[in-house]
């Protein structure tokens, strides 16, 4: 197959080009931005491999993807299947129009230039999270008027909207991963991933308080300790991914979700243990104790994860069952111990310090 991508040259996208290229027929045809770091990524292949890899420059912000007339003229017709993985992954209320310029518009225009090459299948790479306020995730689509948390799922399920108004022209599917984290075998990961960020801000409150010396305190960390966190291993979501071309059906949703994610208190057990910070506290959403001046600018920092750190959803996978069926992928099973391996690699031993 004549495999179409976005979001090519971010971890999850160099994943599942690797997959892809198993394949010795299929050929990648990537839009980037930035040239120079998608040569990159292909250099890190095989030299046949290489040769399948070919990229595009152009921008999802612009209609015909900032392709020009020529690229756009020599793609039509040879293209079998688009995978759309580009989106900008923020929670702040303030970069609405931001959020849906990159994931509702550059959806459209994804779209658009899909039904312009004469794609025949079309996968979108939505998330987990356009289940919204709902506690249970259904393999489905969400009233595009729902309760949301934030614009970043507000702009993803109306990009899911979008993407079935297109099945007319041609096969479509979405695939919503929860929080994608490291590599379920080497721990390797994006820094750009959620989770890391989470841990970039602890992090950083870390150093500025470890300045002070001989001050022995605990910080207050609010969060509810039996909510979940649903983590996925990124090769896992690729390899779910990469079976598209030959299992998916059109119209369907499939969830890349945990179904044993781990609690809270747990996860942030470990966070503490690989950043060696042992002052950090977790208490409860209670409403009976005050936060100080510095647990204020603690909880600050993390503010826009804190709606994911507040309850304990549930997701569907029936569909994401089924494709995997009569495969290679085992339905997730991420045991603690892989869970320490990730979180512990994202980390600096000596000091906690976040590396990736």
């Amino acid at each position: 197959m004549n495999i179409f991508l976005t979001g090519s040259t971010g971890f999850l996208g160099g994943k599942l080009i690797k997959n892809l290229l198993q394949n010795e027929r299929n050929e990648v045809y990537i839009l980037v931005r930035n040239v120079e770091k998608a040569e990159r990524l292909r250099d890190s292949f095989q030299l046949e491999e290489q040769g399948r890899i070919h990229i595009f420059q152009g921008d999802i912000t612009i209609p015909d993807a900032g392709l020009s007339k020529d690229d756009v003229e020599w793609l039509t017709g040879k293209i079998d299947a688009v995978y759309h993985l580009a989106a900008l992954v923020k929670f702040d209320l303030d970069l609405r129009d931001e959020l849906f310029a990159a994931n509702y518009n550059g959806t459209m225009h994804i779209l658009e230039l899909a039904a312009h090459l004469q794609v025949k299948k079309f996968y979108y790479v939505s998330t987990a999270y356009t289940v919204g306020k709902l506690s249970v995730g259904v393999e489905e689509l969400y009233p595009p008027e729902g309760e949301f948390n934030n614009p970043y799922e507000e702009s993803k399920v109306k990009s899911e909207h979008l993407v079935f108004s297109y099945r007319d022209k041609m096969d479509v599917s979405i695939f919503r991963p929860a929080i994608i984290v490291g590599d379920s075998k080497t721990g390797e990961a994006d820094s750009q991933f959620t989770l890391y960020g989470f841990m970039r801000a602890l992090g950083v409150f870390k150093r500025k308080t470890a300045r002070r010396q001989g001050e022995e305190r605990n910080y207050r960390l609010v969060a509810a300790k039996n909510g979940t966190s649903n983590l996925v291993p990124v090769d896992y979501v690729a390899d779910i991914l990469s079976l598209a071309p030959d299992k998916a059906h059109p119209d369907k949703i499939y969830h890349i979700t945990n179904p044993n994610p781990p609690e809270n208190i747990e996860l942030l057990k470990v966070i503490k243990e690989a950043l060696q910070f042992e002052h950090l506290e977790v208490v409860e959403t209670t409403g009976e104790y005050e936060l100080d001046e510095e647990e204020i600018m603690l909880n600050g920092l993390i503010d826009v994860f804190k709606v994911y750190l507040a309850g304990a959803l549930t997701f569907e996978d029936r569909n994401t069952q089924e494709l995997i069926g009569g495969t290679e992928v085992a339905h997730l099973e991420l045991r603690d111990e892989t869970i320490d391996m990730i979180i512990q690699a994202g980390c600096d031993s000596n000091g906690g310090k976040i590396i990736i």
